[in-house]
């Protein structure tokens, strides 16, 4: 199986995209399926394998972000002709879509999209000037013309799918979510994280991972944090993450009085840094009402680390009994509830980490890459309209 992928956003962009295209061609490889991955150029890179990096521009609004040039992927053509591809996998939906259905007609194969992001309550967010109305049916108007204009739609929750369904999408829906890598599973260095950003051993640690951006909830984190402090003075949040909300969350902490009781690191590299700043936890948090999965949830699960998280999109499917979790209300006081209700519990939080362990167990990456190359190969085979490949 040879397949071409195409994609807006890769690393060095960290974010759950750029997670989820990592992970599945590194378990697509060990099965035999050869993965080109096209992406944007955001400087050096370093030696690269099956990577093909597109001149790219700033985006005005995400400065983090890239646009790469359309011109300068359909010039691939007769290159990627050569290389015989069996099917083109769009992971984004700006220009990489545009060009994967215009290389998938010029190669004569099949083409699917994975809808990673909720955008109809993304959009608006940084485009502000539009009333978020008009934000949200320009996002579904768009969203339903291009999942309709590929042969299939991978989506990461059946959250995802029930929305895709109510936008008017007729084209089949295969869930098939992204699993946690075994790397995920090692314990970090919980000392040496906590010696290094200045964090006594015995402080109360909760945790988040991901973008610092508006759609991500965090002021709901702050004003939880802020009431939870008055029965655990010393009670410190981690934010591990950059992005364009950066400034709003600093300002929101400075007006709270949360200088001591916030702490923004930045992104940590993945192989190491990650790890520890997991093992380093006595708790994750997470309030977002609009991720199409939460990975970062798995991922602080596999790490042995309790989960405070409300639920709701992709959060629900992860969310269940047994799985380490504890949903309170979308309210922050019953949040505050929950924080100081895990800090203080010693043996409940240890129940729960153990919980989390296992439960996390069943989300392998290596039996989410067997379903998408059962995909692939269904795709191949000419057999995309038959029944969805399902995983839960």
């Amino acid at each position: 199986m040879n397949v071409l992928m195409i994609s807006d956003v890769y690393f060095p962009r960290v974010n759950g995209v750029s997670t989820s295209i990592e992970t599945f061609r590194k378990e697509l490889s060990q099965r035999g399926a050869s993965v080109t991955l096209i992406a944007p150029d955001y400087g050096a890179h370093g030696e690269e394998k099956d990577i093909i990096r597109i001149p790219s521009k700033k985006v005005m609004f995400d400065p983090e972000d890239r646009m790469m040039s359309y011109r300068s992927i359909i010039a691939l053509k007769e290159e990627l002709r050569d290389r015989e591809f069996d099917l083109v996998h769009i992971q984004t939906p700006f220009v990489a879509h545009y060009a994967g259905v215009a290389m998938a007609k010029e190669l004569g194969v099949p083409k699917i999209v994975t809808y990673h992001t909720f955008f109809e309550e993304y959009l608006y967010h940084y485009i502000p000037f539009l009333p978020a109305s008009w934000m949200r049916a320009l996002a579904r108007g768009f969203s339903r013309t291009q999942c309709n204009d590929v042969d299939g739609i991978v989506v990461p929750s059946h959250a995802m799918a029930k929305t895709l369904e109510q936008y008017g999408v007729q084209k089949p829906l295969h869930l098939i979510p992204t699993g946690i890598p075994e790397a995920m599973f090692e314990s970090g260095e919980r000392a040496a994280f906590r010696e290094k950003y200045g964090i006594p051993h015995d402080t109360p640690v909760m945790l988040f991972v991901g973008r610092v951006a508006f759609e991500k909830n965090l002021e709901f984190l702050l004003h939880a944090t802020d009431m939870a402090r008055r029965k655990i003075p010393d009670l410190l949040l981690v934010i591990a993450g950059e992005g364009p909300a950066l400034k709003s969350i600093e300002k929101l902490a400075g007006s709270l009085n949360l200088e001591k009781n916030v702490r923004m690191i930045g992104y940590l590299d993945r192989e190491k840094g990650l790890r520890d700043c997991y093992s380093a936890a006595d708790v994750f948090v997470f309030a977002s009402r609009t991720e199409t999965q939460g990975l970062v949830l798995l991922e602080a699960m596999a790490a042995g680390v309790p989960v405070i998280s409300t639920a709701h999109m992709g959060t629900k499917d992860i969310l269940k009994e047994e799985s380490g979790a504890v949903v309170p209300q979308d309210d922050v006081t019953d949040f505050a509830e929950a924080i100081t209700d895990m800090i203080h519990k010693v043996e409940l939080r240890s129940e729960r980490a153990l919980q989390a362990h296992r439960y996390a167990r069943t989300w392998s990456s290596g039996a989410m890459a067997d379903k998408m190359r059962d995909l692939y190969k269904n795709m191949k085979e000419g057999s995309s309209t038959g029944a969805p490949i399902t995983v839960r």
